[in-house]
């Protein structure tokens, strides 16, 4: 629905932007760099007309630039063009069911096993840079340092949060935000720059993410390693004493169970055991895959 009256603010076209994108579905990762780029284009317009008021300014803008209704639109179509990392992007197509052993020709559950292994070496670099840089602004705030060491850290913490959301896009197909976060003006003061990145709730949601990485780390790595390895062990293992005719399987506290995996049919079991765990590592990953995709929309999307 058009507008009666276009915004006379930047603040007023941007939050017209937002909403009319919610309403259109959009992922929040697509809002928050149309969000930065327009932003960035009113604010640079503004910069070009210093004699014109705002208001002024932003009614020329609507003219050529469009209304939020109208970038909105624009911003929805080019997404829904462009192919990601995946067959189809979440915005573009209803997502594809896969039934249970199916699930072996989706790409999002062998990208979803790939972050999980890799989430544990994240997690403790992540977990590292926050309680190291909370300690040491803690530690300098009485020092002269004190200050700029704190806004590197924020900033170090924001370029973070942005390299893993464009990991957890490339790898779980989760729209994350492809911007780095807008750049404080050159004339704010120090002090002015300190308040907001303070009073922004997604620099303390960002370091509260980059934390959580670390037991989130270890459980999805733990989940991966073990659910691999029991799989691959249980088959593999199954498959060569099959092959040589000789089991290395030993079950002292039940002998019949013992007996059982030193024969043929108890090692076909036992093989059909160790592939069906791969479906389910698969179903597990896709699972923990998507989980994690809210939380990070949740906790690094900024909006």
């Amino acid at each position: 629905m058009k507008q009666d009256r276009p915004p006379d603010t930047v603040r007023g076209y941007l939050a017209a932007l937002q909403r009319s994108m919610k309403a259109q579905g959009c992922k929040p990762g697509l809002i928050s760099d149309a969000l930065a780029d327009c932003e960035e284009h009113l604010n640079n317009e503004i910069a070009m007309h210093l004699g014109m008021s705002e208001a002024d300014v932003l009614a020329q803008v609507v003219e050529t630039y469009g209304t939020p209704e109208e970038i909105a639109e624009e911003y929805k179509s080019m997404e829904a063009a462009i192919i990601g990392p995946f067959p189809k992007s979440d915005d573009a197509a209803p997502p594809r069911r896969y039934g249970f052993f199916n699930v072996v020709r989706d790409p999002k559950a062998y990208g979803a096993l790939m972050y999980m292994l890799l989430s544990l070496v994240t997690g403790i670099f992540y977990f590292t840079v926050v309680v190291t840089g909370v300690a040491l602004s803690f530690g300098l705030a009485i020092l002269i340092i004190g200050v700029p060491f704190a806004l590197l850290f924020i900033g170090v913490c924001r370029v973070l949060g942005h390299v893993e959301g464009r990991i957890i896009e490339g790898l779980l197909s989760v729209r994350m935000p492809r911007r780095l976060p807008a750049q404080t003006p050159a004339d704010e003061t120090i002090w002015t720059q300190i308040k907001e990145a303070l009073i922004d709730v997604r620099t303390w949601s960002t370091m509260f993410y980059l934390a959580l990485m670390l037991p989130l780390g270890i459980t999805y790595f733990v989940i991966a390693v073990t659910g691999i390895a029991l799989s691959a062990g249980l088959t593999l293992g199954s498959l060569w004493s099959l092959i040589t005719g000789h089991s290395d399987i030993h079950i002292s506290d039940l002998p019949w169970l013992e007996h059982l995996f030193h024969t043929a049919p108890g090692l076909i079991l036992l093989l059909a055991v160790g592939i069906l765990l791969f479906f389910v590592m698969l179903h597990i990953a896709r699972g923990i895959g998507w989980l994690h995709g809210r939380i990070a929309e949740l906790l690094l999307v900024r909006l």
